[in-house]
């Protein structure tokens, strides 16, 4: 029976063949294509083990990272489906270790293809302790992912919690900030990831590196199970009166607001993630010289900076360009179903397209300003007001990319996306942290022009970006214009339907009447 379980929980799954893709995308890329880059920053930051250790424990963090929202989806996807089997008579461990064991097999799918990534482009030495590890690094996160599934009701809080918790695991942990403090050793993945690449830790006692990672994982194990209980909820919508143009769209945009405030774990986590981020870069970034291209006066020069002081006021647009693109994916799925309803009880379609794009400029302008007040405390770029519109225009473009990614991708794959892309655009391609400029292919990025204009105006003293950011204006206007045509899409959708004649059901033939 719970093998049964597993496989139709794996084949609910594998019903969005975007999902399958995605399992494979992320992790190869990640090891292909931001294992160097991390390298290079490890070395920057002093990370421990250098260049090697931060490509073997890439494979890690990639199945670490698809354990966790595979497990999350597992757990807050199928509530319903599990209180229904839990009522239907199905025993309650049985369901928890049928899910567990589903989340375990798409997580070693991922490891694998991680795997073979790191076999392909740096080979696999030492491969027992790089292959136990990374399926450690896969263990430890299901349950992280099964808690916050289970604790987080709403998909936005609980996948921006977990990214959280992954990018404060990987970015200032031993391999990459080669961070000495007590606190890191709390880090969930801080003693695999010394054990895997060969590295002690140091630390005085027992049981050991390798000890204190099977102790992670067995703990993980039992809090998944623990959790993974049968549990439901449901909540009613309040609908929206017929009106004027203007009277729609302040109601619309009333009770988008009214949606978001009962969620306050939203907005907590839109203020202090960022805020977290910069803080902790400026603290483990250590003093040195790195060059950055700047742009003076039409000319490029080379110009030599300390990273300690630049790496807070270039994290900054990182986080909240992540967030944004969360924010802006859940809300074009979870409002699709109401918005149509909306629009056949009389709203009109293209009212309600701009009150939910209102929304998410919103929450893209509250991150922003919850990431630049935490930078005034570590960082003075040269020109304040145009460094707040840079970090500004970049919350936007991701914010409405997000909404582009929800409809195409759905919610699993499209949260891979979601994180993939600003991490890859801007935390690989774009940094001034990690080479002098960006390379010719970062050009067709959508954050191309809007990291230039930032580095130009945090940098520098005067602004000699403006080609740029007419670039970065441009992909702005595109990504908006092209989220309100797949918002308004999806409204006319329920108008066409209820426009349609229904057919006339055939006129049952009358009964003959029978004579005397």
């Amino acid at each position: 029976m719970t093998l049964a379980l597993v496989f139709r929980f794996l084949a609910d799954y594998v019903r969005n063949g975007t999902n399958l893709l995605v399992l494979v995308l992320v992790p190869v890329t990640f090891v292909v294509a931001a294992a160097p880059t991390l390298a290079d920053a490890a070395q920057l930051l002093g990370g421990q083990g250098g260049a090697l250790a931060v490509d073997v424990v890439t494979a890690g963090w990639a199945s670490a990272f698809i354990a966790a929202l595979a497990m999350y989806f597992q757990v807050s996807g199928g509530r319903q489906a599990d209180h229904r089997l839990a009522l239907a008579g199905l025993p309650a461990g049985r369901l928890a270790v049928a899910r567990a064991l589903c989340g375990l097999v798409i997580a070693l799918l991922a490891s694998t293809a991680a795997l073979l990534a790191l076999y392909a482009t740096s080979g696999l030495q030492d491969a027992g302790r790089v292959v136990v590890g990374t399926v450690l690094f896969a263990v430890i996160y299901l349950g992280i992912g099964a808690a916050v599934g289970s604790w987080v009701r709403n998909p936005v809080n609980g996948t921006v919690l977990i990214l959280f918790l992954w990018i404060l695991d990987v970015f200032f942990g031993p391999t990459l900030s080669g961070s000495t403090e007590p606190v890191t050793r709390a880090l969930p993945t801080h003693f695999v990831s010394l054990w895997m690449v060969g590295v002690p830790s140091g630390h005085e006692g027992r049981p050991g590196d390798l000890g204190w990672g099977l102790v992670w994982s067995a703990a993980s194990v039992a809090l998944a199970l623990a959790v993974l209980r049968p549990k439901t909820r449901m909540a009613a919508r309040r609908g929206i009166t017929a009106g004027s143009r203007i009277d729609q769209l302040r109601a619309a945009v009333r009770t988008g607001l009214r949606e978001w405030r009962r969620n306050p774990v939203l907005w907590v986590l839109l203020a202090v993630v960022p805020g977290v981020f910069v803080l902790l870069a400026d603290a483990i970034t250590p003093s040195g010289a790195t060059p950055v291209v700047l742009n003076e006066g039409g000319t490029l020069v080379t110009q030599t900076m300390d990273p300690a002081h630049m790496h807070a006021g270039t994290m900054a647009p990182i986080a909240v360009a992540s967030l944004a693109t969360l924010a802006g994916l859940f809300l074009a799925l979870d409002a699709r179903s109401g918005d149509q309803r909306l629009t056949l009880a009389g709203m009109r379609p293209g009212i309600l397209v701009g009150a939910r794009l209102t929304v998410v400029a919103l929450a893209a302008t509250l991150a922003t300003g919850a990431s630049i007040a935490v930078t005034a405390l570590v960082f003075e770029p040269h020109q304040w007001l145009l460094y707040g519109a840079a970090n500004l225009l970049v919350a936007l473009t991701y914010a409405f990319l997000g909404v582009l990614i929800g409809p195409v991708l759905g919610r699993v794959s499209g949260v891979f996306v979601a994180f993939l892309l600003p991490f890859l655009d801007l935390g690989i391609a774009q940094s001034p942290m990690l080479r002098g400029s960006p390379p010719s292919w970062a050009e067709v990025l959508p954050g191309y022009g809007a990291i230039r204009v930032l580095t130009d105006v945090a940098l520098t003293s005067t602004f000699d970006e403006r080609g740029n950011l007419v670039l970065a204006l441009g992909w702005l206007v595109l990504l908006a214009v092209a989220a309100w045509v797949v918002l308004r899409r999806s409204c006319s959708s329920a108008v066409g339907a209820r426009r349609q004649p229904r057919a006339r059901a055939p006129l049952a033939p009358r009964r003959a009447h029978a004579h005397a």
